[in-house]
């Protein structure tokens, strides 16, 4: 029997020591991947997110060496990814510089415009993928724009050995919030402020009639100064490193294809300061990542259709899979990435992203599902005795109150970051429950949320007071 050394030696591609920052290493802000991965011969990482409703890319068997933190290589292929190095001049004006991140359906490279003279995030999507996002983006932006909205500046297709792939053109961010997660804690007032900026968002989205589909910290993305557009690519090569290219090979050692690039590119991270040391100035945003994007009125998107992560996906989703989802699952998925903001810590966890365990976890946390919900529930017997009390041996998650005391007070307190006083607490608790609302029907709108209490009186003022601190930076 093999040694898992030789095994493993065979699969991934080692990567040397980097010039790049720990974080590059963690995940990116165009990421749609988390970096926890199954590996062996013949398994792909987790799955990701599709950008329709219909399809997801599929299954594979490995062909290439595994290079850590790259993209999965075997989507190089007819109807896949379109072959994309750093060098590479896409459209006649795009420079291909450093990679930004990818997901199931797309590559997104930090490109330089030699038409503008800017740095711009370019997304090249697989051949087979629909394109929704383009449609979606170009309608925001004809109604009047949102700042925290990414502008579609350039959209075209390119023709390569696996296809033709849409090709979509937006202003560069420098991180997600789930990276800044890696290095704890935002002070209070910019916490209030993201929260407040990224409910204007979603708030604007639903106005003119889009559901998001798909809210987390992973799709809200720090936006970049424009004082990046002033770097030369020397410079900026100085400021944030060399890209991290590694050769692409086959296991069986014969030549790569045409559809296959000689080199994977990891991701870079372009976010330097911690986030304790953030300044309201800091706190802009973007909401990306529209692939999963629709209109409640005009298309039908079932529960099963929900693509979003399990501990992210509202609980109708599983337990009404064949009911449409509307505005609804954007208000309980904001509320979540909320939590998280505050205090970077998830409300929900399940192992392996088990639904059946997601729903015990909001049984826990709420009480009793909405009349009807828990005999049609075939897990509960699982989690809970028939008269509905938890099952003896198993973790039992915190009620609300519990779980902001042990999850975001807490940590803040040790980590000398400043706690939310007991007014604010009650304040933001009563938002929570009313988005948090196991049934979506009973689940306020988002004029609601930011006519609440704690939006008003905490988010609201420092999203005002971040606009001030903002200006030319």
């Amino acid at each position: 029997m093999s040694r898992p050394s030789l095994l493993w030696s065979k699969l991934i591609i080692p990567r040397p020591s980097s010039s790049r920052p720990f974080f590059r290493f963690l995940t990116s802000p165009y990421c749609t991947y988390t970096r926890t991965f199954l590996i062996t011969p013949a398994t792909p990482p987790m799955a990701s997110k599709s950008p329709s409703s219909s399809s997801s890319p599929k299954p594979y068997k490995r062909e290439y060496g595994w290079v850590d933190g790259a993209e999965v290589l075997e989507r190089y292929s007819e109807g896949g990814y379109h072959p994309v190095e750093i060098g590479n001049v896409l459209h006649d004006r795009y420079h291909i510089i450093d990679k930004l991140g990818y997901g199931g359906w797309s590559t997104v490279w930090l490109a330089r415009d030699s038409v503008k003279e800017r740095y711009v995030a370019l997304k090249v999507g697989r051949a087979d993928s629909l394109g929704n996002e383009t449609e979606t983006l170009r309608a925001l932006e004809t109604a009047g724009g949102c700042d925290a909205i990414p502008r579609l500046l350039d959209q075209f297709h390119v023709d390569g050995p696996n296809g033709s792939h849409p090709c979509s053109v937006t202003e560069p961010a420098l991180c997600s919030l789930y990276d800044c997660s890696f290095s704890r804690l935002f002070p209070r007032d910019v916490a209030r402020a993201l929260s407040y900026e990224l409910a204007l968002a979603v708030s604007y989205l639903h106005s003119h009639g889009y559901a998001h589909g798909d809210i987390y910290l992973p799709n809200v993305l720090l936006k970049a100064p424009s004082t990046l557009n002033q770097l030369s690519v020397e410079q900026f090569r100085e400021k944030f490193g060399k890209p991290d290219i590694y050769p692409v090979k086959r296991l069986d050692g014969n030549p790569l294809p045409p559809g296959v690039p000689r080199t994977a590119v990891v991701p870079c991270y372009l976010q330097k300061k911690h986030v304790k040391n953030f300044t309201l100035s800091d706190a802009r945003i973007l909401l990306s990542d529209f692939g999963e994007a629709f209109a409640p009125a005009a298309q039908s998107r079932r529960g099963a259709d929900c693509h979003s992560p399990t501990d992210y996906r509202p609980p109708d989703a599983f337990l009404q899979p064949d009911i449409p989802l509307s505005f609804s699952s954007d208000i309980w998925c904001l509320a979540l990435a909320i939590w998280d903001i505050l205090g970077m810590q998830p409300l929900f966890g399940s192992f392996f992203g088990c639904p059946e365990s997601l729903v015990s976890q909001v049984v826990d946390v709420f009480g009793p599902l909405p009349s009807g919900w828990w005999e049609k529930w075939e897990g509960r017997t699982k989690y809970f005795n028939d008269d509905g009390t938890p099952k003896a041996g198993r973790h039992i998650w915190s009620k609300l109150d519990e779980a902001f005391e042990e999850r975001v007070q807490k940590q803040r307190r040790e980590l000398n970051m400043g706690e939310y006083g007991r007014e604010e607490t009650a304040a933001f608790l009563d938002l929570m429950v009313r988005m948090l609302k196991p049934n979506p029907q009973e689940r306020i709108t988002m004029d609601e949320v930011l006519q609440s209490e704690w939006m008003v009186k905490w988010a609201r003022p420092e999203y005002e007071r971040s606009l001030a601190a903002r200006q030319g930076t």
